[in-house]
């Protein structure tokens, strides 16, 4: 069994990529959507981007980018994966892996068996697909700690690669030692 890859998403300062890089992370994972408090904008993306360089796989974090914003963004960060966490339809996965030569996760909100079931349309697409809990209508699509019913996930072996984002089903903080 493969070790699992840590990736921390909402970077969006250089002691917090920092923090990563000394905590040996796999992936940062910059937030290209205005309405998130974790947002970086292209010019503090490049900075991150060039502070990361060799030291942390990059990732951005669209949700319904157009081409022209993801490829100002892979070109300011360095990006060398893209996340996607809207409404694309895996016919977009297709799309946006075909035009910037990436791999691409796909973010799939999860609250019940059938929404995992539906994820399987992006099995041959996305490089990875990425389970999140499902957001209260009206929220931002992601980035909200929430976590699923993990067991959810049984009947998806060996469909396609598959990661896991947001809360974790067990609360473990905050921790008393003794």
């Amino acid at each position: 069994m493969n070790a699992p890859r840590i990736k921390i998403c909402g970077i969006n300062s250089a002691p917090a990529l920092d923090a990563l890089t000394k905590a040996r992370a796999d992936y940062c994972g910059f937030v290209f959507f205005a309405k998130s408090p974790r947002n970086v904008t292209l010019p503090e993306a490049r900075v991150l981007g060039e502070r990361a360089a060799g030291r942390i796989k990059r990732v951005g974090l669209f949700v319904d980018a157009d081409d022209a914003f993801i490829a100002e963004a892979v070109a300011a960060a360095g990006l060398e994966a893209l996340q996607l966490h809207g409404e694309e339809s895996p016919e977009r996965v297709a799309q946006v892996k075909a035009r910037h030569g990436l791999p691409v996760w796909k973010a799939v909100p999860v609250a019940t068996a059938g929404d995992v079931e539906r994820a399987a349309a992006y099995a041959g697409c996305a490089d990875l697909v990425l389970f999140d809990a499902k957001t209260p209508k009206g929220t931002l699509p992601g980035g909200m700690g929430l976590s699923f019913d993990w067991s959810l996930l049984s009947p998806w072996k060996n469909r396609a690669p598959w990661g896991l984002a947001g809360g974790s089903p067990r609360p473990t903080w905050p921790r008393r030692c003794s």
